[in-house]
């Protein structure tokens, strides 16, 4: 990285941790938890100040290409800085036509473009991209909750990798191959593996510190014109890899097909090319029904039918478990205690909750296999394929 760049990266790991941090335990004591109104203004205007002068000079070198990783990084630093801009209420888009932060915006106008990416910080900066010095990775604060949160999202996020790159490995193969089986099996370890962190997660994830002092970095923001919705955990291809593979969700729905859109460009380039790539793959629950005709008697398709159903049920109760542990008992329980004047904005993704919440049940729906008379799911073909198997 450039000096420039480096100075900005330092400044991020702590004096950027540290204001922050004091700001959140000033909010945090308040009886109104999610006033930031009146509150550390001294403290906001030092961040807002420090942060611009490291900016600066980075907004004219612009992109050094000195590579993606050093690229990405720098992106990422500028847009935990504009988050936490915004979490502060220095900036907010529904009051403003453009972002007030010019140089941070043209900035990360430029590195995006560059990279084919967002232009403001996504799921990986915090994630699969952030690189940890002497044990600490970067964060907005240094509470411990929030490492908790970035700990084991990033390990649930890299679980979803692995049993998404096990599973594009088996079309090549064909369904009957004896090492399609071993790839199931590894599918299905690696999402069992996300269920356990989420439980993880979960049981040590303090509800109060999460809604009140880590969910409110991750809201959208202007950059430039253009408002960006804010990052959010599944901004990475791995889970639609599976969805797709699996044959759980197809590209053809609109409203996933929307969603898949949507994100595109929240995820990493490798992510974008893996996610292009499952789609011209037959879904593999099409293939097994296909076999199932003329093949369901055979050794190998008992086994790999099986372990295919294994994988599916795993990944169905990794999204029922993340939708009713998570969403519903960290986001919508406790959004019911908030005063209405603070419910603006309120979801990461920008639509109000309950619109949100019916796209997250639709979509765990799909993943689960759920029967519903609105929307077509997998599960009666999946029903067929049990049967064949003696399920």
């Amino acid at each position: 990285m450039s000096t420039a760049a480096d100075n900005l990266d330092r400044w991020m790991r702590s004096s950027f941790v540290a204001m922050n941090t004091e700001l959140e335990n000033l909010y945090f004591a308040q009886p109104d938890r999610a006033n930031v109104e009146g509150v550390g203004e001294a403290i906001k205007a030092q961040l807002a100040d420090e942060g611009h002068a490291l900016v600066r000079p980075l907004a004219a070198e612009g992109n050094t290409n000195e590579g993606f990783d050093s690229a990405f990084n720098v992106l990422g630093n500028l847009g935990l800085f504009m988050a936490a801009l915004r979490r502060h209420e220095m900036t907010n888009p529904a009051r403003e036509t453009a972002s007030p932060f010019h140089e941070a915006s043209a900035l990360g106008l430029h590195i995006g473009a560059s990279l084919g990416v967002t232009p403001r910080f996504a799921t990986a900066h915090l994630a699969t991209h952030n690189k940890a010095i002497d044990g600490v990775q970067k964060s907005f604060t240094s509470l411990a909750d929030e490492f908790v949160f970035i700990d084991y999202n990033t390990m649930g996020i890299l679980s979803y990798k692995r049993a998404a790159y096990a599973l594009m490995r088996i079309p090549p193969l064909g369904i009957s191959n004896k090492s399609a089986l071993m790839l199931l099996h590894n599918a299905r370890d690696a999402l069992n593996d996300v269920a356990a962190t989420n439980n993880i997660l979960f049981d040590t994830l303090d509800k109060d510190r999460f809604f009140y002092s880590v969910r409110p970095y991750y809201k959208p923001y202007r950059v430039g014109r253009q408002e960006y919705r804010g990052a959010n955990a599944g901004d990475f291809s791995g889970i639609n890899e599976i969805d797709l593979l699996l044959g759980l969700a197809r590209a053809n729905d609109p409203t996933y097909s929307q969603l898949l859109i949507d994100k595109m460009l929240f995820m990493i380039p490798e992510d974008q090319q893996n996610l292009r790539q499952c789609l011209i793959y037959t879904p593999l629950l099409d293939q097994f029904l296909e076999a199932a005709k003329t093949s369901a008697t055979k050794d190998w398709f008992q086994n790999n039918c099986r372990a295919f159903l294994e994988v599916c049920a795993a990944h169905g109760d990794a999204a029922i478990q993340h939708h009713n542990q998570l969403f519903e008992s960290f986001i919508v329980k406790m959004s019911r205690e908030l005063d209405e004047k603070h419910h603006a904005q309120l979801t990461a993704s920008g639509p109000p909750l309950p619109v949100l919440a019916k796209a997250l049940e639709r979509l765990r729906d799909l993943r689960a296999a759920a029967k519903r008379d609105d929307m077509e799911t997998a599960h009666d073909e999946l029903e067929i394929l049990k049967s064949a198997v003696g399920l």
